[in-house]
């Protein structure tokens, strides 16, 4: 097995397309591990942990390629990453656009002195002095770096409410601005509902359900996962909140957060009362009667986020999504079937999500099915797998997580990971249903259902656990909702309306087998 390196001095790419270059060559024959990435100290220490190579001669600002993998294909893999590196975008003619690069934010300003949003995905030890420069220069930020401290951001934050701007991040891996998608995004129609979000698929989940009913989005700013945290205090969800309170176009307002601190959660509840619009809160996992008030509807999962805002700007639509391409409950009941005639070993959930949002909803959902699980991002009241890579029990399990991607590219991007560990529960004689979720949108997989697919073909069908997914996408997505739903069904998976509804469906059916 040989490891080889290509090293570009002086050469910074975003941290996404490194991420689509390395699903690139991952997958190709006698490749066995791949990553591309900046030359920092963390990424250096995550290739030497990935046995990808000691003491490289690289610097923060140099991109590195490092493969593992049989003499032959290393050598094809390494062209190949450096074609797709090399590869020019074309100019957008046609929209009137042209690619012009720059080599600090301070050029960029210069240049184009309207220009007032930055979006920063550079190395998390790089990030907060760019966050700044851009603050100071009078950008908004989108801060798409992780690994950046909570004093770090705290100061960033802190700036930018000074100078009345709005900091996004770090680690916002989705918004959608004036109808632009950044970074994880789908597409979706414009309209009067506004949200503000510390999920980034938390954000993808309420955007695309509302799009399936048949709403539209004015603004979805993502805030960071740590922004409701006590040292943060709720800077960027507060401004967020009040930027659409102020906002023509907004009638409705959605706050989407795992639980904030207890005072962080009354100072952006207090805020929302005053917001002169109605506000849908969906705390993930809160007692709705600590987040109701005058003004303030809560919600308990995602989708009915999604459906309570609906039901303030069209109430007629609010019940009648467009996915007649997804399975019913009566069909949901006929296939569970499957199942209660099974073995008596056939008697767990096996949960495996790209999307930490849904694993955590999920978690919930089974907790109040009377469901304990077992999960590598356990929520309090389920339990730490021993092993991640060895599921115990019932479990849910989210492969986004850092010690699944560190040193490879994030499941959205390729689901290799994720698709095998599918399989492995499906062929695990102790799995009674396989729930899992397909992420769609600008950066994601072109095509996830087929990757799965040619492995699911090579399984034994008759002897299949039930599988039932989620497809977190729309209609206008490249990969494009039905086309995937459609492929999924074609095999026997049952699709549900959304994460939640999944999620239900997976508790009843193991539920119905009286193993809880």
């Amino acid at each position: 097995m040989k490891v080889l390196h290509g090293i570009f001095k002086n050469l910074y790419q975003d941290s996404v397309s490194l991420m689509q270059v390395s699903a690139s060559i991952i997958n190709l024959p006698g490749i066995k591990q791949a990553s591309v990435v900046m030359g920092s100290e963390t990424n250096l220490i995550q290739l030497r942990d990935a046995r990808l190579g000691d003491n490289i001669a690289a610097g923060p600002n140099d991109l590195i390629i490092a493969i593992m993998g049989e003499d032959e294909a290393c050598e094809q893999a390494l062209a190949l990453a450096k074609e797709k590196l090399n590869s020019k975008p074309q100019a957008d003619t046609e929209a009137g656009r042209r690619l012009v690069q720059f080599t600090s934010l301070a050029m960029a300003a210069e240049q184009d002195p309207e220009a007032n949003l930055a979006l920063i995905s550079v190395p998390g030890d790089y990030a907060a002095a760019e966050a700044i420069k851009a603050i100071e220069l009078g950008m908004h930020v989108m801060l798409f770096s992780d690994n950046v401290s909570l004093a770090e951001e705290k100061a960033i934050k802190t700036l930018a409410r000074q100078k009345n701007r709005l900091v996004m991040g770090p680690d916002c891996g989705t918004a959608i601005v004036n109808g632009i998608p950044l970074g994880f995004a789908n597409v979706v129609r414009r309209g009067g509902i506004g949200i503000v979000g510390a999920s980034g698929t938390g954000l993808q989940e309420v955007t695309c359900r509302i799009d399936q009913l048949g709403g539209g989005i004015s603004q979805a700013l993502g805030t960071g996962g740590h922004d409701l945290h006590e040292e943060i205090g709720g800077i960027s969800m507060l401004m967020g909140l009040n930027a659409l309170a102020e906002d023509d176009e907004t009638q409705v307002i959605v706050l989407i957060s795992k639980p904030p601190a207890y005072d962080v959660a009354e100072r952006v509840l207090t805020q929302a009362q005053k917001a002169g619009k109605p506000v849908v809160v969906n705390f993930l996992g809160a007692a709705p009667q600590s987040v109701t008030r005058p003004g303030v509807v809560a919600a308990l999962t995602l989708a009915e986020a999604a459906e309570l805002a609906m039901s303030f700007v069209a109430p007629e639509s609010a019940q009648q999504a467009q996915s007649s391409a997804c399975c019913t409950e009566d069909e949901f009941i006929q296939k569970q079937t499957q199942i209660n005639g099974a073995d008596n070993s056939r008697r767990y959930i096996r949960g495996v999500f790209a999307g930490g949002t849904f694993c955590y909803e999920s978690q919930l959902i089974c907790q109040r099915n009377g469901i304990t699980a077992h999960s590598n991002t356990p929520i309090k009241g389920n339990l730490a797998l021993n092993n991640i890579w060895q599921s115990e029990g019932h479990t849910l399990i989210d492969m986004g997580d850092d010690d699944f991607t560190r040193g490879r590219p994030h499941p959205m991007i390729d689901p290799t990971l994720r698709n095998q560990r599918i399989i492995a529960e499906i062929n695990d004689p102790q799995t009674a249903v396989v729930l899992f979720d397909l992420v769609l949108g600008y950066g994601a997989a072109p095509e996830p259902a087929e990757e799965l697919l040619k492995l699911l073909n090579a399984t034994n069908r008759a002897a299949s656990p039930l599988l039932i997914a989620h497809v977190c996408g729309t209609q206008s997505d490249p990969q494009q909702r039905s086309v995937q739903i459609g492929a999924l069904r074609r095999y026997g998976v049952l699709v549900a309306d959304s994460n939640a509804q999944a999620t239900c469906w997976a508790a009843s059916a193991v539920n119905n087998l009286g193993n809880k």
